[in-house]
């Protein structure tokens, strides 16, 4: 009797969870556990109860790059461009949204101003509202006269208002396909809004920048990068330190994608994220090697100097044109004659333009050292 008990008996160990299939399953397995782990952090001794949709929404951000986890969603979160975003909802609020013309350089806030601004037209269904168009579609004469003009002269049903037609990245539009939109901007504008996305303003024909409202997007100021960064570190638990942090500002040049996606690099390739991690993580020349360089060029002799940067290059792995952008902010700080700082400048932009041809890195670094010879030499005949 005991035996047939002991059979019966249920295995009190539980069962080990199935392996993931593959990498991808472990992947948004690991992400799920971690939401929820999120979800149940206790404050103050009791676990904090979250819905089902605000589960939902952390597992769906959870496997996402930190550019889009960390997107904002409205025109209030949007970081820097106050004068902008105000704008915007003035002319929502009065129910007079013009077609909108957005430039400045790449990771300003373009694109996340276009959508918190649908969202705050439309509310959570707002993809049935818009048309979004970017530059890895084919954006010729026939997209703007067959998918965009069908799209602007349709109505969503049961739905009053426009809808938003966002063309990103728009500059790279043929001539032919901006001279046919300006006809569609005129004709449907009852129907549809459209903003336009671009880096290069001078690249948008006339005819289509007198239709829009424009505004600039300047490069983010390092206090408002250095804010979202400090949020992300602290939501994700980064051992990101002081220089780190610097030398981080300082490469993302007012671009936040740039800033967070090295973070994110550096995150997963260093437990303790320092100058020295950024700089290896992202290729850049460290500062500390572009004053030896440019010290060398201007006192070593040629093939002393010609020796030490191939070395150099070989062994931090390093690209001639990174050397030349570093160099270039490093003169920015160095006293020269006004003679030799023209004429090494000069020759700087022309080994810079002759490597984005396909020139010869050893050829261009042989140009670039006889140029800081000739600096050193019209600078001792300035002093003498």
């Amino acid at each position: 009797m005991s035996e047939i008990m002991d059979i019966d008996m249920p295995d009190p160990t539980p069962c080990p969870p199935p392996k993931p299939a593959n990498a991808m399953a472990a992947l948004m397995a690991g992400a799920k556990a971690k939401g929820k782990e999120k979800a149940a952090d206790t404050e103050g001794g009791a676990p904090m109860v979250m819905s089902e949709e605000g589960l939902r929404i952390l597992d769906d951000k959870e496997g996402l790059p930190w550019v889009e986890k960390y997107r904002p969603n409205t025109l209030d979160d949007v970081v820097s461009h106050k004068d902008i975003t105000t704008t915007i909802e003035k002319f929502i609020d009065a129910g007079r949204l013009p077609h909108l013309l957005l430039y400045g350089p790449p990771g300003t806030g373009k694109t996340s101003t276009v959508l918190a601004l649908a969202r705050r037209l439309y509310g959570p269904p707002y993809k049935k509202h818009i048309l979004e168009l970017n530059a890895s579609d084919d954006r010729g004469i026939d997209v703007v006269r067959d998918q965009i003009k069908s799209f602007a002269m349709t109505k969503v049903l049961f739905s009053k208002g426009f809808k938003l037609v966002i063309l990103d990245e728009a500059d790279m539009m043929t001539q032919a396909a901006q001279a046919a939109l300006r006809r569609v901007i005129e004709q449907h504008t009852k129907n549809v809004r459209f903003c336009i996305l671009c880096n290069y303003v001078n690249k948008i024909t006339p005819a289509i920048q007198s239709r829009c409202t424009r505004f600039r997007f300047s490069p983010l100021p390092e206090k408002e990068v250095a804010r979202k960064v400090d949020q992300v570190v602290e939501r994700e638990k980064c051992n990101l330190t002081a220089d780190g942090k610097a030398a981080l500002l300082k490469l993302s040049r007012g671009d936040m994608r740039r800033a967070l996606n090295v973070l994110q690099a550096c995150h997963a390739a260093y437990d303790t994220i320092d100058e020295n991690a950024i700089y290896t993580c992202t290729g850049t020349p460290h500062p500390k090697d572009i004053e030896r360089v440019v010290e060398s060029m201007m006192s070593d002799e040629f093939g002393t100097s010609f020796s030490l940067i191939t070395a150099l290059k070989l062994e931090k792995g390093l690209a001639l044109q990174d050397m030349i952008t570093g160099a270039y902010e490093l003169l920015q700080t160095l006293e020269l004659p006004n003679q030799s700082r023209i004429y090494l400048l000069d020759h700087l932009g022309s080994c810079e333009h002759r490597l984005s041809l396909g020139g010869s890195e050893k050829i261009q670094l042989t140009a670039l050292l006889g140029a800081f010879k000739v600096a050193v030499e019209l600078s001792q005949k300035r002093i003498k």
